[in-house]
């Protein structure tokens, strides 16, 4: 067996029993004014990116769980989810900016 085709054997088991890859990479990007997706569902130790593409400064905040920090134009702000639940957010800057993470 070439190595390609054992390495979708393995990929094929893992999805027939239901275990996941690994932990995922998801991306917010901050736009118009808000968060895209306005709601995101994660699994526990997935990475979170929230990516400014604003030309004004934004946050991404779920106190006391997190803060991104201010992120100016084109910077980003990375967290991992930790525990499970459904965490609202909010730009501290722009409080009408909403969002929340579910994690599961």
């Amino acid at each position: 067996m070439t190595w390609w085709g054992f390495g979708a054997l393995v990929f094929v088991a893992a999805v027939l029993s239901g275990a996941r890859p690994g932990p995922g990479r998801h991306e917010v990007e901050i736009r118009g004014m808000a968060f895209h997706p306005a709601v995101l569902e994660v699994a526990p130790g997935d990475t979170v990116v929230w990516v400014n593409r604003d030309i004004v400064p934004h946050t991404a905040t779920a106190k006391p769980a997190w803060d991104t920090g201010t992120l100016t134009q084109g910077r980003h702000g990375t967290i991992i989810s930790r525990q499970p639940g459904e965490l609202r957010y909010v730009c501290t800057l722009h409080p009408t900016m909403q969002g929340t993470l579910v994690t599961r």
